[in-house]
């Protein structure tokens, strides 16, 4: 049974996909975000629920059969999150049957298939001039000879434990020894790996490699293509795993920039952003705003915009309380942070994103030309006198009001403090002093073979202070820019490897006892 907008009890078997969280259906997503209840596949499902509603219930470790029954029955919709495609070796036949036992409604919405998607994502084609594409499930099939037979591509399941033994019962059913042969974990994921063998090889090939489940095995000459086709992979920054320390929310973009250059972004706040101690400076502000005692209102930061944006929604205040004032952004950041609260900045630097740059481009006070003189600055509370010195020797008044206070967080926990320390990050993005001095303050320094990529020159000479090796500078500041700089470094990196006729390797399997076995 199926329903297109399901309102009473229900439930969908919706196929999760092979481990990118993108491979999603439209449908599969619509239903999340319908959904009262969610059950689990696995951990690594977690990361879809993010298209649900707010205070989903989340289910895990349930009796998946009696559990998805009765919360139907109690008029919840129940979305059942199932690896790959959930008909494809189906584990939820019983779970299905028991649905339609307790006439509750059901609908079954195809994934992508790990046998498709990993492959493209290793840059191996499904089927290729030889048109037969064949899938084994290893846990149940012992006549190898009738699949040595196969003349297009094998794919083949829940094999990784008997590799060695499958490739010796294909080469005894007649496959030739020197058939390629890739094996691939992690599928679709920044932890995806994938060795290339021959059936003749494979055990050679495999002893070191450290596979773990899921992974596929794939056997056909459509293997060879790999070369030519292999994208993801050969990402820049591919595997690299990567420390940003940002709050959460200044994190989240560009972690999402860094994942799309094939990095495995690590969130560890080194700040942590509060409201003023004493709110009464920030509250005359807001009432000089809209009274008239401001001709400009700047904004060196997006927390600024977010502090401002806080004290207006308190007041019952909106974006038109900007009307016949100007706005000045310091960069491209915090001018979308202004753009999302309905204002548009009429002044941005259009060359260096700083306080320098700001007031490079500020026009001097001309009494006949601006009725007010003074300029409000709402910003942080360590924030330097650059604007302030520039703007007042360009005839200007400024109100410096601390709008929000920036404090050193907690201490990560104690494993990623020994992979700061120890070199088991690749790269750490540092995106002010302050992320410098809170990082080394709460976890330690960076080991020397971590690549150090910093925003800009302070950043730099703060960094240098602290004894670090600066690797990668932005070209403007901002953190976009800066995640471009480390993936065109990653780039570079690689392209010198593969010229010298070595195997890329990852900075941090570069330090001393660091394990070898991976690209």
């Amino acid at each position: 049974m199926s329903s297109d907008s399901p309102t009473s009890g229900f439930v969908a078997f919706v196929g999760a996909g092979p481990g990118d969280p993108n491979l999603l259906t439209l449908r599969a997503a619509e239903l999340l975000g319908k959904a009262d209840a969610v059950v689990l596949g696995e951990e690594a499902h977690r990361p879809l629920l993010r298209h649900c509603r707010e205070g989903v219930q989340v289910v895990e470790g349930d009796d998946v059969k009696a559990g998805v029954v009765k919360r139907a029955k109690g008029g919840q919709v129940v979305v059942r999150l199932c690896a790959g495609d959930p008909m494809l070796f189906s584990s939820i036949t019983e779970e299905v049957a028991a649905c339609a036992a307790a006439e509750v409604d059901f609908e079954i919405v195809p994934g992508v298939p790990p046998a498709t998607a990993v492959l493209t994502y290793a840059g191996i084609p499904p089927a290729t001039a030889v048109p037969e594409f064949r899938i084994v499930d290893a846990a149940h099939e012992q006549d190898w000879d009738h699949h040595a037979a196969c003349r297009g591509t094998l794919v083949i399941y829940n094999g990784l434990g008997d590799a060695v033994a499958i490739g010796k019962a294909l080469i005894a059913g007649g496959k030739p020894d020197t058939t390629p042969v890739a094996v691939s974990s992690g599928g679709t994921t920044t932890e995806q790996y994938t060795v290339v063998s021959s059936l003749g090889r494979l055990q050679a090939d495999l002893k070191h490699a450290g596979f773990t489940e899921p992974a596929l095995i794939v056997v056909g000459e459509a293997v060879g293509l790999r070369d030519k086709l292999s994208w993801f992979e050969t990402k820049p920054l591919f595997g690299w795993r990567v420390l940003v320390p940002r709050t959460k929310e200044q994190s989240r973009s560009l972690s999402e920039q860094l994942v799309a250059y094939g990095a495995v972004p690590e969130e560890v706040p080194t700040i942590s952003v509060e409201p003023p101690r004493t709110p009464q400076q920030m509250d005359r502000a807001i009432k000089g705003l809209v009274t008239g005692r401001y001709e400009w209102v700047a904004f060196t930061s997006a927390n600024a915009v977010k502090a401002v944006r806080e004290k207006f929604e308190e007041y019952g205040l909106d974006a038109r309380a900007f009307a016949g004032l100007k706005v000045a952004a310091v960069g491209d950041a915090t001018a979308r942070a202004l753009v999302e609260f309905g204002v548009k900045p009429d002044l941005l630097p259009s060359g260096e994103q700083s306080s320098e740059g700001l007031v490079a481009e500020w026009p001097p006070y001309d009494s006949m030309l601006d009725p007010i003189n003074r300029v409000l600055l709402p910003r942080a509370d360590i924030s330097t006198d650059t604007l302030v010195a520039g703007l007042t020797e360009l005839g200007w008044e400024c109100d410096d009001v601390t709008a929000y206070r920036t404090v050193r967080a907690a201490p990560p926990p104690a494993p990623i403090r020994e992979a700061i320390k120890g070199g088991g990050f690749d790269a750490v993005l540092f995106t002010s002093s302050s992320t410098v001095r809170n990082l080394v303050g709460i976890a330690g320094k960076p080991h020397n073979v971590t690549v150090i990529a910093v925003i800009g020159p302070q950043t730099a000479k703060t960094a240098e202070e602290f004894g670090l090796r600066v690797d990668v500078m932005a070209d403007k500041p901002s953190a976009s820019a800066l995640a471009a700089a480390l993936a065109e470094f990653g780039a570079k990196q690689r392209q010198a490897a593969l010229a010298a006729g070595d195997t890329p390797r990852r900075p941090s399997q570069n330090r001393r006892g660091a394990r070898r076995r991976r690209p």
